[in-house]
């Protein structure tokens, strides 16, 4: 039986898609995260699943981060994004990130089941309200995505609790690290990032944001 991730921190919200999973995938073994750290985990237990349905906005999630990640490390497991967002701009740089469906939350249970099916036969499927247009990156977009695929998961939680504003012992303490092994992995990140401090690391991943604006206040020192 095939085995499909759901990820989306709204129980209700993962039921719907998970009887759409089986509306389109009878049979199939479904299984759920709530956050984007538990969904690496559930990645690595399950590598060959045969889909992902990601929620842009949940703990861990910053933007588009976790499909550039995702889709650098398991460039072979299709990605739907579902979203609150219903901006057309929005869907296109999702599939400009390597997503082949772009769901709002508010699409109709039988096209959830039609995008899905879509995706399982190998094709791309939008909103018909957002075919138009390119789904192109900006260079510098496209740039720290391809720099983000290249981390390792544990430097993948590690980015993301940066980008929270977490302070080093904080992250240590949530992975069940020393702080010493929270700082090589600052030192592999920046390397990989081809940035020299930890405000750029976190200047980095706000550019996968979906509103970039938004940047968390970052402690000094560390």
């Amino acid at each position: 039986m095939p085995d499909v991730l759901i990820a989306d921190d709204h129980p209700l919200f993962r039921d719907a898609l998970q009887r759409a999973v089986l509306g389109a995938l009878p049979g199939a073994r479904v299984h759920g995260a709530d956050s984007v750290h538990s969904l690496l985990a559930l990645i690595e237990r399950y590598p060959d699943a045969e889909l992902l349905l990601l929620d842009l906005h949940m703990p861990g999630a910053r933007g588009y981060s976790a499909l550039a990640h995702i889709r650098g490390q398991y460039p072979g497991l299709p990605i739907v994004v579902v979203s609150g967002h219903e901006e057309a701009h929005v869907a296109r740089r999702a599939l400009g990130h390597g997503a082949a469906a772009y769901i709002p939350k508010s699409t109709p249970a039988d096209d959830i089941v039609a995008a899905i099916r879509t995706v399982l036969d190998g094709d791309v499927w939008l909103p018909p309200a957002m075919v138009a247009g390119h789904a192109e990156l900006k260079p510098d977009e496209a740039e720290v995505a391809a720099r983000v695929a290249l981390l390792t998961p544990q430097q993948f939680r590690v980015l993301t609790m940066i980008a929270e504003g977490l302070l080093n012992k904080q992250i240590a303490y949530d992975l069940g690290v020393s702080e010493a092994t929270v700082k090589a992995h600052m030192t592999a990140i920046m390397r990989k990032l081809g940035v020299n401090n930890r405000t750029q690391v976190a200047l980095a991943a706000s550019q996968l944001a979906v509103d970039p604006g938004n940047l968390a206040a970052l402690p000094d020192g560390e």
